[in-house]
């Protein structure tokens, strides 16, 4: 019996592997995507491996730790300090005042280097004139840019702003020149064949196709410009927020040291619902290229189309006066 049992069983074959051989597959296939059930799971651990590396090193009384208290408190005595830096020091206030600061500035930059990456992305010329200021950009030392930004802007707000300001504009150019470039001829030649204009073309063609692409360069420039102004706001003026660069420098000369390690961890914290949230803006803008259900765009649509035909209104009067003149 046991005999017809085993007989019938089909042995396995030699190309097909084992759960085991298939899991080894899977982990060390080159660019395979991870199941969001395995990414999650793989980022705790990572964290919590952080965490008890924190935790081991900082284990014990002040002169038994691996690490001396001086240099890296434990994660208690980090969380311990967290009412003194919400209460004493306006963490609420100085968070608000660093994202002013960072919207101001990076809104500055969208306004000014979006048309001129436009320019650089439709046209050589204005591109080859444009280079330098691209190149001088991109690769300027950041903490050079603190003193030039004194100099000519003095040590309050506007050189705050200014600061996030040039520190981004280069990078906007480019990503949106790049973006426009990166539109497929065909979709220019079957615009040209339909009879629009040059100016049609890079309204109604090369910007919407690129928008995807410019929208998410800019969330995650958005993330560097937050980075950023930390070196901006190492001076404070007056007696108001100085914002979370200027709780750093405080916390470094004043302590206490546990206030840096609490806002190195806030940041991020910060960084990351900041970014999901524009990311969610870009999904609803965008469903076609990110997924979503595409909110924002319906509303931009409709809103686009109500302002077409509220200028309908005012086209169709003089055609309609002339009619009745002519009679």
């Amino acid at each position: 019996m046991s005999n017809d049992v085993s007989s019938s069983t089909p042995p396995p074959s030699e190309g097909q592997p084992g759960f085991v051989g298939r899991s080894i597959r899977d982990w060390t296939t080159l660019r395979k995507p991870a199941p969001q059930w395995q990414s999650i799971p793989l980022g705790l651990v990572c964290l919590a491996g952080c965490l008890a590396a924190w935790y081991f090193a900082t284990l014990g009384p002040g002169e038994e730790r691996i690490i001396s208290p001086v240099m890296l408190p434990s994660p208690e005595e980090t969380v311990d300090s967290f009412k003194s830096l919400w209460f004493e020091r306006a963490l609420t206030i100085n968070t608000g005042i660093t994202l002013r600061r960072v919207f101001l500035g990076f809104l500055l930059a969208v306004s000014v280097g979006i048309p001129l990456g436009v320019l650089a992305g439709c046209f050589s010329r204005a591109q080859a004139f444009l280079a330098p200021l691209i190149l001088f950009g991109r690769n300027i030392p950041l903490a050079a840019l603190i003193p030039l930004t004194f100099f000519f802007f003095g040590i309050g707000e506007t050189q705050k702003v200014m600061f996030i300001f040039i520190a981004c504009l280069a990078f906007i150019i480019a990503d949106v020149a790049v973006a426009i470039r990166d539109v497929g001829t065909r979709y220019v030649d079957t615009a040209y064949t339909l009879g629009a204009s040059r100016w049609q073309i890079i309204i109604k063609v090369l910007v919407p196709l690129a928008l995807p692409s410019v929208f998410n360069s800019l969330r995650l420039l958005f993330g560097l410009a937050f980075g950023y102004i930390m070196l901006a706001e190492l001076v404070k003026t007056g007696d108001g927020a100085g914002g979370l660069g200027y709780l750093i420098n405080l916390s470094q000369r004043r302590g206490p040291r546990e206030h840096i390690y609490l806002i190195v961890l806030i940041i991020p914290v910060i960084a990351l619902i900041v970014d999901r949230f524009l990311y969610w803006i870009q999904r609803e803008l965008f469903p076609h290229r990110y997924g979503g259900f595409g909110l924002l765009n319906h509303l931009v649509r409709r809103t686009l189309h109500a302002w077409d035909d509220f200028k309908q209104l005012f086209r169709s009067k003089p055609a309609v006066e002339q009619t009745e003149g002519a009679e």
